[in-house]
């Protein structure tokens, strides 16, 4: 049942789309106050991670004392985070804002996190720890290319999905595989928003051209803004291309171009920069993509302050 209780905006769009612009002038405009408090729920993939923030484009110390942010640096860059974890922790921030008497507003780019919350998690097994345990060794001693030569062999679906370094998801299908004997890749997707919340899903876009400049600019702003630095102090403290947080676009360039030495790579910055615009812009199509087949999902343009304020109200009654 819908009811004022279970009310979560999704406000989304694609990298450098201009949402955190959006989120200000829609809920921190004094001259046409919103009329409720706002939680804003991050479904970033990246702003999990502390230490991350020029390459993540976390928002600034100044606005989120204004507007209140969840679940930004809540991981260790070495610390993985699954869409489970993201969708069991973004119920119960939406939970507490509501307690508190503000809505929360669901907003990011990360369009898994936002599918999962929305539709909720595949059918697949809770995990399994002792066969997690079992592939979390034989990732130490066998190597990567052995487990995933495995998962090609017995699920070529979901081997074909996961990148290449990005072992958490090859040791979670593998061990769907093992404790269940059924590939990850032939349990349901569930295809229907969740009975838990009243979501009200709007996106924002922009013509291509400019989202693609705007791109190349907001890269710009970040080395400008200190990245170079903000890599060094990470990889001060240890951290390396084997991490999840340092997997991210704008930081694993680096260690790529250097053969996994941040520094030599910090040393080919013109190069590392063209490849992260790259792969930004690639990143921005493909989350276009993701969220032109999500479900009941409304478009406005990302100047439309009116028509989106109008449609928030309305749903709000």
């Amino acid at each position: 049942m819908t009811t004022a209780s279970n009310k979560v905006l999704a406000l989304f769009g694609p990298t450098a789309s201009g949402k955190t612009e959006l989120l200000s002038r829609l809920f921190l405009d004094t001259d046409r106050p919103f009329p409720r408090p706002v939680v804003v729920v991050s479904a970033d993939s990246v702003q999990v991670y502390r230490g991350l923030d020029i390459g993540a484009a976390k928002p600034d110390a100044g606005l989120k004392a204004r507007l209140p942010h969840r679940l930004i640096d809540i991981r260790e860059p070495s610390e993985p985070i699954s869409v489970g974890d993201y969708v069991g922790l973004a119920d119960a921030a939406c939970e507490e804002a509501i307690r508190s008497g503000a809505l929360p507003v669901l907003s990011g780019g990360t369009a898994f996190y936002i599918k999962a919350f929305i539709l909720g998690l595949p059918s697949a097994p809770v995990a399994d720890v002792r066969v997690r345990a079992e592939l979390e060794a034989e990732l130490a001693t066998r190597g990567q290319a052995l487990l995933r030569a495995e998962l090609e062999r017995v699920d070529p679906v979901s081997a074909a999905r996961i990148k290449p370094n990005d072992t958490y998801r090859l040791t979670r299908a593998l061990e769907v595989y093992r404790s269940s004997g059924r590939p990850l890749s032939s349990y349901a997707l569930p295809d229907r928003p969740r009975a838990r919340w009243d979501v009200l899903p709007l996106a924002i876009d922009r013509p291509r051209a400019e989202l693609y400049a705007r791109v190349e600019q907001r890269v710009d702003a970040m080395v400008k803004a200190g990245l170079a630095d903000e890599l060094r102090a990470l990889v001060a403290k240890g951290y390396g291309p084997e991490d999840p947080g340092m997997r991210a676009i704008g930081y694993a360039e680096f260690f790529e171009l250097g053969g996994g030495d941040a520094e030599r790579g910090l040393a080919r910055m013109d190069e590392a920069v063209g490849l992260v615009k790259l792969r930004t812009r690639r990143y921005a199509k493909r989350q276009l993509t993701f969220m032109r087949a999500l479900p009941g999902v409304e478009w406005f343009s990302a100047d439309d302050l009116p028509g989106v304020r109008a449609r928030i109200l309305a749903w709000l009654g």
